[in-house]
This record gives C-alpha cells, sequence and structure tokens, in this order.
C-alpha cells in the first residue's frame, strides 16, 4: 500500500493570480520588475507577523514570475535574427508595429524587453500579412491532419445518417512515461506522481484496460474526479532518472449531432438545474467582463434563434482568435480575456473564451481535454460541451473550427460533433487531484502532462520529460 506520503504538512489555497495583498508588489509585477517585486516579497516572508496562507501565496508569486521568464526568454536580436529569413528588409518600425498590434508577443521584464519562445512562429500564425508571405513562399496545401480529416469527417457524418450518434470505434493501446530528470531531487527521496488517466463515464470512451505500471502501488482516482489521475510513488536514485508510466487499452467512438439538418427545433433552456449550473461565471477564467458584454452584442446582436447565436460565436472565435501556441496557463491571470487582448490563443484558450460567451448568452457549456490522438498528430487538446435540450451533453471542438475544404454540410462537424481519435482525461478545469496534491500545481488550469512533487516542493515541467506512444488495434 503506498503510505501517505508528506500529508501531515499544512495545506493551502493557492490564488491563481498575479495580485498579492499588498499594492506596492502587485504594482512591481505589473511593469514587469520582477527583480523587485521578488525583494519586496522575500522582506514579506521575514516578517514574523506573516500568515502561513499569506506566505504560501507570495512564495507562489516568485514562482509564477519564475515561470513566465521560462516562457520569455527569446531577445530582441534573436528573434530578429529568426525573422529576416522571411524578411530580409526589417525595420524596427515593423517589429514596433508587430508588438503594438500583439502580433508578436512580448513583455518587459527588468526594463527588457523580452520575446515569448514562440514568437516568431506565431507571428506567421496571427498577423494576416504574415500568415499570407507563408502561403506564398510554402503554398496553400492542407497538413497532414487536415488530409486525414477531410476524407474521416464526411465518413462519420454517412455513419451518422442511420440515427446513431455514437460511431466508428477506435481500440487504443497507450504506453505513458513521465520521466524525472536525474539530481534534480536527492537521493533516496519519495517522488509522488499523478499521471493523466481515462474518464470512464463518457459515452465516446469504455472499456478502459489497464494493463501494466512499473509501479506495483498505484492508486486510480474515482471516475467521479472531473481531472482524473493514477497516482504513484517512487524512491530517487543517484544519477538515475525516476520514471513512472502505464500501458492501458481503450475504445473512443466519434459522436456527431447535426445541429443545423433543422430536423429539431434547438434550445439550451430547458434543463433549469444544467442552465443554472453551466451559465455562470466560472472564476478565475469565465468571467461576463464589460469587454465580454460589448463583444458579445457585436456578435450576437439581436439575434432571437438560438442555434443561430451558438453558430455566431462558434464562427467569431474561429475568425478572430487564430490557434497560435501559448504560455503556460498558470501565468495567465483570465484566459479569456487574454486571448481577446492579444488576438490569439490555443486550444484551451479558443474553447475557454467560445465557453464564455455562450455562458453569458444561456447556452450551458463546460470543459473538456485530454488529448488529441490522430494517426498524424498525437498532441495534448482542449474543447468543451454544450447542453443541448433534447440531446443532453455534446462535443464541440472550438480549435479544430470551421473546416472550410469541405463541403457545406459538413463544415461546421466541429459544433456538436467529434472525431473518435481522442483520449479523455478532464471534464472541468482547476479541479482537485487526487490524492490532495501539496504544493502548487505546474498546471493550475488544465491536467494532461502529469504532475509531480516531493517533500522539498513542486517539480515543474522543465525538471522531468513526458512521453505517449499510440497503437490503433482496431
Amino acid at each position: 500500500m503506498i503510505k501517505k506520503t508528506f500529508f501531515n504538512l499544512l495545506l493551502f489555497t493557492i490564488i491563481i493570480s498575479s495580485q498579492t495583498k499588498y499594492p506596492e508588489i502587485n504594482e512591481q509585477v505589473e511593469k514587469g520588475n520582477f527583480t523587485q517585486a521578488q525583494t519586496l516579497i522575500e522582506g514579506k516572508l521575514f516578517q514574523k507577523t506573516i500568515s502561513e496562507t499569506e506566505k504560501y501565496d507570495l512564495q507562489f508569486q516568485i514562482e509564477l514570475m519564475d515561470r513566465i521568464r521560462k516562457d520569455f526568454r527569446k531577445t530582441r536580436d534573436e528573434v530578429v535574427a529568426a525573422l529576416k529569413k522571411n524578411y530580409p528588409v526589417l525595420t524596427d518600425e515593423m517589429m514596433d508595429n508587430w508588438e503594438k498590434d500583439k502580433s508578436l508577443e512580448m513583455i518587459l521584464i527588468d526594463g527588457e524587453k523580452k520575446y515569448f519562445n514562440n514568437a516568431v512562429a506565431n507571428l506567421f500564425r496571427i498577423n494576416k500579412d504574415a500568415r499570407e508571405l507563408k502561403r506564398k513562399n510554402e503554398g496553400n496545401k492542407l497538413d497532414d491532419l487536415d488530409t486525414f480529416l477531410e476524407i474521416y469527417i464526411p465518413k462519420v457524418a454517412e455513419a451518422s445518417n442511420n440515427g446513431e450518434r455514437y460511431v466508428l470505434p477506435v481500440k487504443m493501446k497507450i504506453k505513458y512515461s513521465l520521466s524525472v530528470k536525474p539530481n534534480v531531487v536527492p537521493d533516496g527521496e519519495i517522488i509522488r506522481c499523478w499521471l493523466p488517466y481515462p474518464k470512464e463515464s463518457d459515452l465516446r470512451q469504455s472499456d478502459v484496460k489497464l494493463i501494466s505500471t512499473n509501479r506495483d502501488d498505484y492508486i486510480i482516482a474515482d471516475d467521479k474526479n472531473l481531472q482524473r489521475t493514477i497516482y504513484m510513488e517512487g524512491k530517487t536514485e543517484k544519477d538515475k532518472p525516476t520514471v513512472f508510466n502505464f500501458e492501458l487499452e481503450y475504445v473512443s467512438k466519434a459522436e456527431y449531432v447535426n445541429l443545423f439538418d433543422g430536423s429539431k427545433k434547438i434550445t439550451f433552456d430547458q434543463n433549469k438545474e444544467t442552465v443554472e449550473e453551466y451559465t455562470k461565471e466560472e472564476f478565475p477564467h469565465i468571467v461576463f467582463s464589460d469587454r465580454i458584454k460589448t463583444l458579445s452584442k457585436q456578435i450576437v446582436g439581436d439575434e432571437k434563434d438560438p442555434i443561430q447565436k451558438l453558430k455566431r460565436i462558434f464562427t467569431w472565435v474561429d475568425e478572430n482568435i487564430p490557434w497560435a501556441s501559448a504560455r503556460e496557463y498558470s501565468t495567465i491571470e483570465n484566459i479569456p480575456e487574454y486571448a481577446l487582448e492579444n488576438k490569439h490563443g490555443d486550444c484551451g484558450i479558443q474553447s475557454l473564451t467560445f465557453m464564455t460567451f455562450c455562458r453569458y448568452n444561456g447556452i450551458p457549456a463546460k470543459w473538456q481535454s485530454g488529448w488529441m490522438m490522430h494517426p498524424p498528430e498525437v498532441n495534448l487538446h482542449d474543447w468543451c460541451e454544450i447542453y443541448v435540450d433534447d440531446y443532453g451533453w455534446i462535443p464541440v471542438d472550438q480549435s479544430f473550427g470551421i473546416k472550410s475544404y469541405l463541403d457545406e454540410s459538413h463544415r461546421y462537424f466541429y459544433l456538436g460533433g467529434i472525431d473518435a481519435y481522442r483520449f479523455i482525461v478532464n471534464d472541468g478545469y482547476s479541479k482537485p487531484l487526487f490524492p490532495a496534491k501539496i504544493f502548487p500545481r505546474s498546471e493550475t488550469v488544465d491536467f494532461q502532462r502529469g504532475e509531480v512533487e516531493w517533500r522539498g516542493g513542486n517539480l515543474y515541467f522543465d525538471k522531468w520529460n513526458y512521453s505517449m506512444e499510440v497503437e490503433y488495434l482496431e
């Protein structure tokens, strides 16, 4: 049996925000004066009157600043050198304009411009002119994933024509591994590890069979946990990585509900309990701010038809928040506000933006995430579900968006449909892990890669590696 290692330590609530109770610290953080902010925090930590909760939150603020530093490492010279491959004549004015319109993501840290690690690649995803330049240079062909989906999506729609909602099952075997780097934790210490484990209550995912683990003792969280885990512990050995892994099989199905065929009147307001729970604000990332309210009026306008409201929201996010790789979610105070301010986001940012507009307009929406498991691409992925009367919860993948290369009847497939190549781990965001984690999580919103800690603290992503291997059995 696994011992309750470390559970005698105090547990505190984590405030996921760049705000502390000290205005002078907040001001320095907002200005990007991280060194000064840390000096002020360390001064507070020496005070005997400070509570343990305050101490915990202030220490986490130091960690958040360090996480931002890790995400924003590129100097202006490095970015300029990379951009000159596509822009041989690159001027300061061009750089300044891209920074101002948020196409080139940059922040000031201790008075120096520091650029997001993927700022250069993102420029060609975010900026329309840069995107067009890339298209001219590389051509406008579909990538491998879209080439796969161009053939696959019509097959799902055809299989659903007879009224079947869950179709084309795929059986997969996965091997998941997390490896803590040698010597980041002293020899002989116990490492606690949480790995992603599949939800079994979703009708799209079934027949989960755990085949093996490399640890004799493990705990699989009850499926009622909205972020589901398999938990293990391991003792470190000098100069050796500490590895945690498991192997399992499961069956995943595609789901398709054609909301636009006119066969049923689409409504979202009949289940009062669901409407009340899933149309409310969910701080800190689903907030009905003035910006959300104003934009919502522009997006939805005077539209009364519920399905057209939904379609307008999905279309607006697809057209105005292009996909781009993102900084770590733990460093973002409000994710949809970040998307609207910076005019881009990855799959989770796009999904939370869509969800916020839906909830504000009375459409019940909830988070779902895990992995995309397509043969051309296996990766972390986030999407969501909306509640539709007469259907219940149905999937929406805002990031996969409008498939303009398909005919009109299939372009909005991912608004009510989803492919079978998924690994569902989460039915909510920022939910407790089981067993409870003591130190702040590396990922405070999502849970896909895993979480690791020891009695000395959390182990951030740079301290370990992870891998997902997939075998398609049927």
